[in-house]
């Protein structure tokens, strides 16, 4: 698959297969020439070791000259486009036995007249044997025992000055059996090894089309340098790079808007760009976050990315791979979204606060009690529909960065005890029971009294809502030297797993709200977590469905808030 690994790439091609010319021949010749050139240079230098049969050592030689100019010539030869494993006579695989068989004869000749059984040669024979035996099929078998007993008897053959004993032919039946053995294991070794390759090329290759296959979403692979080496078309196609580009040659970090990076690098703490973008990814869990990309012409495109540790087939980690998804069409649906938001919230409120006000001047004139109850319900409905208005205006206000805390020290034990004693009227009408377990002591911290006291109305608000008659809401106040917490836990129907994540989000609602009726437009909750992220926290929840809900807000204790936004 062009453009998904470096392998593919033009670099990927000097190898001993892949480039121009096939050299894995003279590779696997070498090896026989050197141990002869070896065993010649120890031969000429060991007393007694004297040349027995100078023909045979002429025609070993002129074969081993042979065999190695059809090494040559294979290396310069264009490999075959296809090979047929279980054929090694076909179409240039002739040459992996021929040159060996060559080797075999000429190790054989220059054996048989350097000593026979006594010379240093004999070693040599081995390697040549073990390349046949590599070969596909059992036959491989075979021949390397037939060629080995042959090398072996030629001390043996008249006309040749070998030295020759009782043992001689003993040999020449002994040894190549040990050769046959030897060449079994190395070729069922060989079987097993080209088995486990095919199954990776395999995988590799379903790997690869199904990354050819993904274009919605760019794959972009690093080592554990940051070094990119994986591109798919999906990645082409979103940032404007070909694989060719991009492999070998880009950074992960380079990808990244230079301010968001620095950022990052900041928070995260770590020596380099690349280890902050990966510092919260471990083996086994994906970290999914938001960042601005840069296409090859510069232009900014928001994505949405899923980082994974990559191992190697040992377990330990390899790289990463970011796989990012164009975030761009959900940017402006939340763009327009909250335009649509912040106009019809502004369009609203006039009209409902001036209902408000000729309500108010209603109840100056005398009423009956029907015309009066009336009253009291467009009131109670007037205050519900500008109470949402509010609530809209001010997730405007969040999403713009007009979010404004008035900071002081307040008493968060007597804002829990205010928003307990708020909720304490819906609590009886639900049945629910109502408990603060809160210190007596004062719990100071720095923060805006209104919006936090929002956070408790909000939170015990949902709880009773969602606790059926019979149940209990806790109201849990906990400070330690760096943090407050503000828990707020039920007894309730609790939320789905797979919603948790999703709580936080406008005009969201649970499967549980909507299956219950329970009133509300999925907005408490996304205020709740704007507030508390404003005062520099967080929130947590912890949740079993059909048990229970705990809520909790986590303030730290510092002088200095961020703002909103």
């Amino acid at each position: 698959m062009a453009g998904v690994t470096a392998r593919d790439g033009p670099r990927g091609r000097r190898g001993t297969t892949g480039g121009p010319h096939d050299r894995t021949v003279l590779l696997k010749h070498a090896p026989t020439v050197l141990g002869v050139l070896l065993g010649a240079a120890l031969a000429g230098a060991a007393p007694g070791a004297d040349v027995t049969d100078r023909r045979a050592v002429l025609a070993g030689a002129v074969l081993l000259a042979a065999a190695t100019a059809l090494a040559l010539l294979a290396a310069w030869r264009p490999p075959a486009a296809t090979r047929r494993a279980a054929d090694p006579w076909s179409a240039g695989d002739g040459w992996a036995v021929a040159v060996p068989l060559l080797s075999i004869l000429a190790v054989g000749l220059l054996r048989a007249g350097t000593g026979g059984a006594d010379s240093l040669l004999g070693a040599v024979l081995v390697l040549p044997v073990i390349w046949i035996a590599a070969e596909p099929g059992r036959w491989s078998v075979a021949v390397a025992a037939g060629a080995s007993c042959l090398a072996l008897l030629l001390p043996a053959l008249p006309g040749l000055g070998g030295a020759r004993d009782d043992l001689t032919w003993w040999r020449a039946v002994a040894a190549p059996a040990v050769y046959a053995l030897a060449a079994l294991t190395v070729n069922e070794l060989a079987r097993r090894l080209r088995g486990h390759l095919a199954r990776l090329r395999d995988a590799d290759r379903l790997t690869r089309s199904v990354l050819d296959a993904v274009t919605e979403q760019a794959v972009v692979g690093t080592g554990s340098d940051g070094v990119v080496d994986v591109w798919n078309p999906g990645a082409e196609r979103l940032l404007g790079r070909t694989a060719a580009e991009a492999q070998g040659a880009l950074r992960a970090e380079a990808l990244v808007a230079p301010g968001e990076l620095q950022e990052r690098w900041r928070q995260a703490g770590t020596t380099t760009p690349f280890a902050a973008l990966v510092a919260d990814v471990a083996p086994g869990r994906a970290e999914a976050s938001e960042w601005t990309w840069l296409r090859a012409d510069g232009s900014p495109v928001p994505v949405q990315v899923s980082t994974t540790v990559r191992l190697d087939g040992e377990g330990r980690p390899a790289g990463y791979l970011f796989v990012a998804t164009d975030a761009s069409a959900v940017h402006e649906a939340a763009r327009l979204q909250d335009q649509f938001t912040g106009m019809i919230s502004h369009e609203l409120r006039t009209p409902v606060s001036a209902v408000v006000g000729h309500l108010d001047l209603l109840r100056d004139d005398p009423l009956t009690p029907d015309q009066l109850r009336s009253v009291e319900v467009a009131e109670r409905n007037a205050g519900r529909l500008l109470r949402l208005v509010d609530d809209l205006l001010f997730t405007a206000r969040v999403d713009a960065g007009r979010f404004p805390l008035a900071l002081a020290d307040v008493d968060v034990a007597e804002i829990a005890r205010a928003a307990a004693e708020s909720a304490r009227p819906a609590a009886e009408r639900a049945g629910v029971a109502l408990v603060l377990d809160v210190p007596e002591a004062a719990v100071p911290l720095r923060a805006d009294a209104v919006r936090l006291a929002q956070v408790g109305d909000n939170l015990l608000s949902n709880a009773v809502k969602f606790t059926p008659a019979g149940g209990t809401v806790t109201v849990r106040v906990r400070a330690t030297v760096d943090h407050v917490r503000f828990a707020v836990a039920d007894t309730g129907s609790g939320i789905p797993a797979d919603e948790v994540d999703q709580l936080f989000s406008r005009f969201f609602r649970t499967t549980t709200a909507t299956r219950n009726a329970v009133p509300g437009v999925g907005l408490g909750l996304a205020i709740t977590r704007s507030v508390v992220v404003a005062h520099g926290g967080v929130m947590e929840v912890t949740s079993t469905e059909g048990e229970g809900t705990t809520f909790t807000a986590v303030l730290p204790r510092r002088r200095r808030a961020p703002a909103a936004g």
